[in-house]
């Protein structure tokens, strides 16, 4: 079994397997040019060309980082900002409408606890699941094999080690549920949305 293989079935691998260093300096010669453009046409069709399924509305402030690309799949209408970094050795999965603040960070690799272990170089990786929309706050990182659900909101810097359940805020470091987000926030936002709108309306006219 190649090194490759056992890395996305979430086997111990090494890193250093010449196919997994190959393909990592080809995501890295990608990310450069998308960081380097100016032409947010010509960074959304490279990252059409190397990352998974990605949807048509997608837009990624540079500067990105990410390990391999081909194991993030992203869903509509996503938006990051400035700073993300994706550690991709196994699967990353988001859905439809979510956004994230600056300096946003998906970790999927796992190192032996103990130091004799670790020290071999040989190391894991574990899934990372987003719910539909999301969002996460500035500077939240997110550690291996957590799912973040539904409509659910992470504060800024929160370290979310565990699962958070839909339709939440949750915050802190590690990251706990805070509380439900309730028909009230519901009635409040749509309703102050709504007067902006109508207000941005009535100064185009």
């Amino acid at each position: 079994m190649s090194q490759y293989t056992k890395m996305i079935s979430q086997q111990l691998y090494d890193p250093a397997d010449q196919q997994l260093v190959k393909l990592r300096a080809h995501a890295r010669s990608q990310i450069h040019q998308f960081n380097q453009s100016l032409d947010r046409d010509q960074r959304k069709a490279l990252l059409k060309d190397f990352l998974g399924n990605i949807g048509e509305h997608i837009l990624i402030e540079p500067p990105f980082r990410c390990d391999y690309g081909f194991n993030i799949h992203i869903g509509e209408n996503f938006f990051a900002n400035f700073g993300f970094t994706v550690l991709d050795s196994a699967l990353i999965t988001i859905g439809d409408n979510c956004q994230f603040g600056p300096n946003v960070s998906l970790y999927t690799p796992i190192h032996p606890l103990t130091p004799h272990a670790r020290n071999t170089g040989i190391e894991g990786a574990k899934p990372i699941t987003i719910g539909d929309n999301v969002w996460l706050g500035g500077s939240v990182t997110v550690n291996p094999g957590v799912t973040i659900g539904n409509n659910t909101v992470i504060g800024s810097g929160s370290v979310v080690t565990k699962d958070i359940p839909d339709n939440v805020i949750a915050v802190g470091n590690p990251c706990r549920v805070l509380r439900q987000i309730t028909d009230e926030d519901t009635h409040y936002w749509d309703q102050h949305v709504e007067e902006a709108q109508a207000s941005s309306q009535n100064e185009t006219q």
